[in-house]
């Protein structure tokens, strides 16, 4: 695999536009690449930005999350969002030239609206797009990427049913395509100044198709490993209607 770095000009706060820095920065794509593209761009090109002073981060957090978890941090705390646990709903402050960035909306929707775009652009069949945000895991330092939204190719490699070096069939295997290109992704763009918004995916291994692929993604609660640890998340107590768990994204 190939991961090219695009950087461009700094994306401004409240509101910039997407398509515009698509346009002057990014280099010819080709069949079969993946467009990585952070989260924060989204969401100042769709304008979700508030300015720092009028609602603390986490009454904003609180106004964002699908799911919370109780408990409170000096800096943030646990969300549900977008199906991904994140820090305070991916409402940000660096890097906001004085507002918070809040979480975009309808990640998947916007990523197959880049991916349309791109098509179009450079006249291909193939193409994939994925929206990142960074997200913590335990009992780990440091933040990595995480999809919050993709288009464009089959999320998973299916092992289930082949065998193993011995020769033993395998029961249930499957490799994360998208959140294993979203953490390579995030990792070269970083965390500070670098103004690397895209990072390009050549020669990897996903299957391009234009179904809404979504779903195959996203795991049953019930079934989760992590069950006993997501039970014990909240609906935001002031906002009876939220978005369950599970829903389909865009």
């Amino acid at each position: 695999m190939q991961f090219i770095k695009v950087k461009t000009r700094a994306f401004l706060p409240p509101k910039d536009d997407i398509y515009k820095l698509m346009n002057d920065h990014l280099p010819s794509l080709y069949s079969g690449d993946i467009l990585i593209v952070t989260s924060k761009i989204v969401a100042i090109h769709q304008g979700r930005c508030e300015k720092i002073g009028k609602k603390t981060k986490r009454e904003l957090a609180m106004r964002e999350a699908d799911m919370y978890l109780p408990g409170k941090n000096k800096y943030s705390f646990l969300t549900i969002k977008d199906n991904a646990i994140i820090s305070s709903a991916g409402v940000d402050s660096s890097n906001g030239r004085g507002y918070y960035i809040l979480p975009p909306k309808n990640p998947n929707s916007e990523a197959r609206k880049i991916r349309q775009f791109l098509k179009k652009k450079f006249k291909l069949k193939k193409l994939g797009v994925i929206i990142t945000d960074s997200h913590s895991i335990p009992l780990h330092y440091g933040t990595l990427g995480i999809s919050i939204g993709f288009s464009g190719f089959v999320p998973l490699r299916e092992y289930t049913g082949r065998k193993s070096v011995f020769g033993a069939k395998l029961k249930t295997a499957r490799s994360n395509i998208v959140d294993a290109l979203a953490a390579a992704g995030t990792l070269l763009m970083g965390e500070g100044g670098e103004k690397i918004p895209f990072v390009i995916a050549r020669n990897t291994p996903a299957t391009f198709t234009e179904k809404n692929t979504y779903n195959e993604l996203v795991t049953d609660t019930k079934e989760d490993i992590y069950r006993p640890f997501l039970k014990l998340f909240r609906k935001p107590k002031f906002d009876p209607v939220r978005n369950p768990l599970n829903k389909r994204s865009g």
